[in-house]
């Protein structure tokens, strides 16, 4: 998936090793509906007749037709990868449809909406277990991480229970309702919306950078990320766009009606980006918001809150 429109750099881009070593292809979304255009990727791959075609995105808040993937991938002679770090976890909760069905290989990191440790993984059919295994270890990794290894079984095993599957379903309700407040504010939001966690805002026509935008909205202690948006004009370290996510929000115990609060505090710090007060009263609103839902739970306090 091209860059600007909500792949990922490990994804073919020349500043990753896949890129130096492979010639990619991109595919990206459609110019009206901001999604992937299936026949567009179905025509790609026709015409360059890939070894391989990779799946997956970093910022793309639609689901993803793994199904329609693995329709065009054989259709070419083609493996099909997925990655799907960024969803695993919406995944594990049966809110998004699973590539495993569909994908020859599929990889993923463990810390993002798995909430676990930093690290990931390799799924694969049967055919391919022998070869993955024996070019991670002696091919490419020394010695294992025993520690992190343990951590991800954890994971694993908390990714199984009835809290993890409500922990997802509020991570995409809140999601959902950060970006109709956004909408209803006047941001433009790439696709219009979201299915799952995350939401990109195009900031083209307020006259402000992703990269101005991230600085300022730091400053009031909210932490998003610049990213590029579809038919970028500026390069990926400065952007058009914003990313924002809710794992984290979520995992402190936010729900829906906090959305509304976060959504009309990026709105005050972006539309008056020179005012210092604003800034000001508006980190003073975050820091009363996480002192409401802290990150754990002091026993000396009355009071009930998620822990991570």
């Amino acid at each position: 998936m091209d860059l600007a429109h909500g792949g990922h750099l490990s994804h073919g881009s020349p500043a990753s090793f896949s890129g130096r070593f492979f010639n990619f292809v991109s595919y990206g979304v459609s110019e009206k509906a901001g999604m992937i255009d299936y026949d567009e990727v179905g025509a790609l791959a026709e015409k360059h007749r890939p070894k391989m075609i990779v799946a997956g995105a970093s910022a793309y808040p639609r689901i993803i037709d793994f199904e329609a993937f693995g329709r065009i991938a054989p259709s070419v002679g083609a493996y099909l990868m997925v990655d799907m770090a960024h969803i695993a976890g919406l995944i594990a909760a049966g809110l998004h449809p699973s590539p495993i069905p569909h994908a020859d290989v599929v990889t993923s990191t463990t810390h993002k909406t798995l909430r676990g440790p930093r690290g990931g993984f390799i799924l694969a059919q049967k055919d391919y277990r022998q070869k993955l295994d024996s070019e991670v270890f002696p091919g490419i990794q020394g010695g294992p991480l025993m520690h992190v290894i343990a951590a991800k079984a954890v994971a694993f095993k908390l990714a199984m229970s009835e809290d993890f599957k409500a922990y997802q379903r509020q991570t995409v309700a809140n999601a959902k309702a950060l970006a109709r407040h956004l909408t209803d504010a006047g941001f433009k939001l790439v696709s219009g919306g979201t299915d799952n966690h995350l939401m990109m805002v195009d900031l083209t026509a307020l006259d402000i950078t992703g990269r101005e935008a991230e600085r300022l909205l730091e400053k009031a202690g909210i932490t998003v990320n610049r990213n590029t948006v579809p038919s970028e004009k500026r390069s990926p370290s400065i952007g058009s766009g914003i990313r924002i996510g809710t794992p984290a929000v979520t995992t402190r115990g936010m729900k829906e009606d906090d959305m509304a609060a976060i959504g009309a505090m990026i709105f005050e710090v972006l539309k008056h980006t020179q005012h210092e007060g604003i800034l000001r009263r508006v980190r003073e609103s975050v820091r009363d918001l996480c002192d409401r839902f802290p990150l754990y739970q002091d026993s000396r306090a009355q009071k009930s809150t998620s822990a991570v």
